[in-house]
């Protein structure tokens, strides 16, 4: 079985991920700063197993390590060399992802983001690792005209967050390009990624005041927070708030582990490629969703619309189910269940 690196490993999807690749037999080393998450994350992982009488820890390595310290990568790839287990395949999850912030500081970002990939390509490409995942953004289509999106539409991002997202799939489209190609690409787009994995033990953990909207409604669901801020309900929409194609992480972990095997199964395929339900919910009906699901009440206030948002964004998924044979197995129900579950199991998180 291959030995993977999975950058970004401690974060809310990376974690999950992890959990679908170490289930199928994968060897991970297990790459973080820890800016944005905490190493207690795989100790829980290990106890997801551990429940099942499986133990993993001798499949999982963690390096605590910065992407944007070029040395720091490049000695990973090679002790993997020298231990004589080699690198070939990563999963890129590592990164900045608040739209506000990267506002605010957008050189930050770029070096954070951009600067990252950079240093992990160039990496990818010295010591001839030929497969990555990477985790995009539905982000990156910016303000568009159409509801439904397919990865035909138009890039056109926003904010310094999606500019640096649209960067690094230029940067591997060139990659990939030259002359002697020895890379597999996949971009995968999230639309937005909520819940947790069922058993409670891991779910989204961010540090601070939570920049989505779903962390927002669990720690309100907790009284942690007093209330939830409601960003419009004038949109032209069936009941005035946005609406956004929320996926279950449990199914972007799998559709990230049948994306590798795709690509370590057929040579030289760049793909892009979305990961979303197909499927719009409202603002509202995901506050009543959640209300209903878990029995408990949601303080709420209608405040004005964010600086670019738009009213409705949905992925048309079509091309995920055709070529990986991908279809979302959870609904907003579960989602709402499992996300719920993680906190009331983790009022502080895991800290």
């Amino acid at each position: 079985m291959f030995r993977l690196l999975v950058t970004g490993a401690a974060g809310f999807i990376g974690s999950h991920t992890c959990v679908c690749l170490l289930g199928r037999g994968y060897e991970i080393i297990a790459l973080d700063s820890y800016v944005n998450s905490s190493a207690r994350i795989y100790k829980r992982v290990i106890e997801i197993f551990e429940r099942k009488g499986i133990n993993i820890q001798s499949k999982l390595k963690i390096i605590k390590g910065d992407l944007r310290d070029k040395e720091c990568i490049q000695n990973i790839f090679k002790n993997a060399l020298l231990e004589k287990k080699p690198i070939k395949g990563v999963m890129h999850f590592a990164g900045l992802k608040a739209v506000g912030e990267s506002v605010e500081n957008p050189l930050k970002y770029w070096e954070y983001n951009w600067l990252s990939a950079f240093n992990l390509i160039s990496a990818m490409v010295e010591f001839e690792c030929r497969n990555i995942v990477f985790s995009s953004s539905a982000t990156i289509y910016g303000l568009s005209k159409k509801s439904t999106l397919d990865e035909k539409s138009v890039i056109n991002p926003i904010n310094p967050y999606g500019n640096t997202k649209a960067a690094i799939e230029i940067l591997l489209s060139d990659v990939f390009k030259r002359k002697e190609n020895k890379l597999n690409v996949a971009n995968l787009r999230y639309f937005n990624p909520i819940g947790a994995h069922s058993s409670g033990l891991i779910g989204e953990d961010p540090k601070g005041i939570p920049n989505n909207i779903f962390p927002i409604i669990t720690q309100v669901a907790v009284k942690k927070i007093d209330h939830l801020n409601i960003y419009g309900n004038d949109w032209p929409t069936k009941d005035g708030t946005g609406i956004r194609d929320y996926i279950h992480v449990m199914d972007l972990a799998e559709g990230h582990l049948k994306m590798l095997e795709f690509l370590i199964k057929n040579d030289s395929k760049f793909i892009n490629l979305n990961l979303g339900t197909g499927i719009g919910t409202s603002v509202m009906e995901l506050v009543e969703i959640f209300k209903t699901v878990n029995d408990v009440n949601i303080p709420y206030r209608f405040v004005d619309r964010r600086p670019g948002d738009i009213d409705e964004i949905i992925a048309d998924n079509s091309l995920a189910k055709e070529l990986i044979n991908w279809i979302p197995k959870r609904n907003i129900y579960d989602m709402c269940r499992d996300g719920y579950n993680w906190q009331i199991n983790n009022p502080g998180g895991l800290g």
